[in-house]
């Protein structure tokens, strides 16, 4: 839970030259953007990170649930490092039509702001994940949230639910989270470790890792 292991993909010839530029893989997402390897991978010291209160279902920070992308980033001070999203896949329920946005990497601030988005529907801001390494510092019931060990927050937040008998929700990949308040604790990779992060959600957001 607290360390990494090797993991690696396997593909066929016609996707061994360019895996992550090829088809059908460049439509699900635009990879060519993913940040590359920081090498040293630094974690931003408790004192040096800033301090975000969090209202659930409603915003985190200054981020408002609903924001539009140009909103989010004019809040920030901050123009996006990356920009993640895909192309509509042509079913009836969507059509066709231009790229759509689905994520926003902010660098500086140390967070990635997720978008609903969807045919004819322009992208508004429905979860923010903050990122482990360099992020905001966030606590729920006095559990630091953020760049913190991942099995201590995983102990502290099971404790607070129990000790309030309150409801545990697991998300799709593993991750932690109290039932009703759509937020949910995470690992990112520091080194052979992980830090925790953590991302929060609109009421309607359906978290799929």
């Amino acid at each position: 839970m607290d360390t990494m292991i090797t993991n690696a993909l396997l593909v066929g010839p016609e996707l061994a030259e360019d895996p992550f530029g090829a088809e059908p893989v460049i439509r699900w997402r635009d990879v060519r953007d993913e940040p590359p390897n920081v090498g040293a991978w630094p974690v931003k010291a408790e004192q040096e990170r800033q301090r975000w209160d969090w209202t659930p279902l409603e915003s985190v920070g200054p981020l408002r649930f609903g924001m539009k992308p140009q909103e989010v980033a004019a809040v920030l001070s901050e123009q996006p490092a990356a920009r993640h999203g895909r192309y509509p896949f042509g079913t009836s329920w969507e059509g066709s039509g231009q790229w759509i946005l689905h994520e926003d990497l902010f660098d500086r601030v140390g967070v990635t702001a997720h978008y609903s988005c969807g045919h004819n529907r322009p992208p508004t801001l429905g979860a923010v994940t903050i990122h482990g390494r360099s992020g905001p510092q966030v606590e729920f019931g006095g559990i630091r949230l953020i760049g913190m060990t991942v099995s201590a927050v995983d102990t502290a937040l099971i404790q607070y639910i129990e000790e309030r008998d309150l409801g545990l929700v697991v998300g799709c990949g593993g991750d932690l989270g109290v039932d009703g308040l759509n937020m949910y604790v995470r690992a990112t990779r520091a080194g052979d470790t992980v830090v925790s992060e953590a991302r929060f959600c609109k009421a309607e957001w359906e978290d799929h890792g």
